[in-house]
């Protein structure tokens, strides 16, 4: 038997998920990304506090990654997605960051967003006021540390949707907006790669925000596959600031 290639890998990762890609693509172009405050995101007045998606009437998606696990695996999604011209947002856990001080940066050259995933990631809903505080404030510091801002944005652990006290220490913190999602990926149950892009592919639309995780080799194997067929469709995966803005 001769050796099997990338591209025979995707062709049956996508003939599992039941996904017929088109050839002869155009590469997709990576928009110019908003730089955002020194405090972190820039507010969206007419945008409501919490965010599950944006607009619905623009070809843009976004990809946003819990960031946490194998910093290897971290560095080949990002390198994946930034060899379709992806750009992605990562929620970052702050003792992740405290172990890997160089992902931080490595996102933010790649051109992508860096956000605010809690502390530990514990179930932030649950906590005491204080707790919580020290959760978000925390991660964020460690972010300022990492890269001279608190980052564009937060998504609260364990839960797809902050509280509304979780909402307003967020807020105090430097995040004008919680970041929730309309499409779960489902990743974190390893499922399989084909099992993930169908679940994707079947759920996404204009202005989605997609839940993925770092340190999961289904996403990665899902992700070419993910990324040819938004390309197919003509939706460009952009950082969450761009689908807002």
């Amino acid at each position: 038997m001769g050796r099997v290639t990338a591209t025979d890998r995707r062709a049956v990762l996508l003939a599992t998920a039941g996904l017929t890609l088109a050839t002869g693509c155009a590469t997709r172009k990576a928009g110019a990304q908003p730089v955002p405050s020194s405090s972190g995101a820039p507010a969206l007045p007419a945008l409501p506090a919490q965010l599950t998606h944006g607009p619905r009437d623009r070809p843009r998606v976004a990809l946003t990654f819990h960031g946490d696990g194998d910093p290897a695996i971290a560095r080949a999604l990002l390198t994946e997605a930034e060899k379709h011209g992806a750009r992605v947002t990562v929620l970052a856990v702050g003792t992740w960051l405290d172990a890997h001080p160089d992902i931080g940066r490595r996102i933010l050259d790649g051109g992508h967003d860096l956000g605010n995933h809690t502390l530990r990631h514990l179930a932030v809903n649950a906590m005491s006021e204080a707790e919580a505080r020290a959760e978000i404030v925390g991660c964020a510091e460690r972010i300022r540390r990492l890269t001279g801002s608190v980052g564009t944005w937060f998504r609260p652990s364990r839960t797809p949707t902050a509280s509304p006290l979780v909402t307003r220490l967020a807020q105090e913190a430097g995040y004008p907006h919680v970041l929730s999602y309309d499409v779960d990926s489902l990743d974190f149950t390893s499922p399989g790669a084909a099992v993930v892009a169908r679940k994707v592919l079947a759920e996404i639309r204009e202005g989605s925000v997609v839940s993925l995780h770092f340190g999961y080799a289904d996403t990665v194997a899902a992700l070419p596959v993910v990324l040819e067929e938004l390309d197919r469709r003509g939706l460009a995966a952009v950082t969450t600031t761009e689908l807002f803005s």
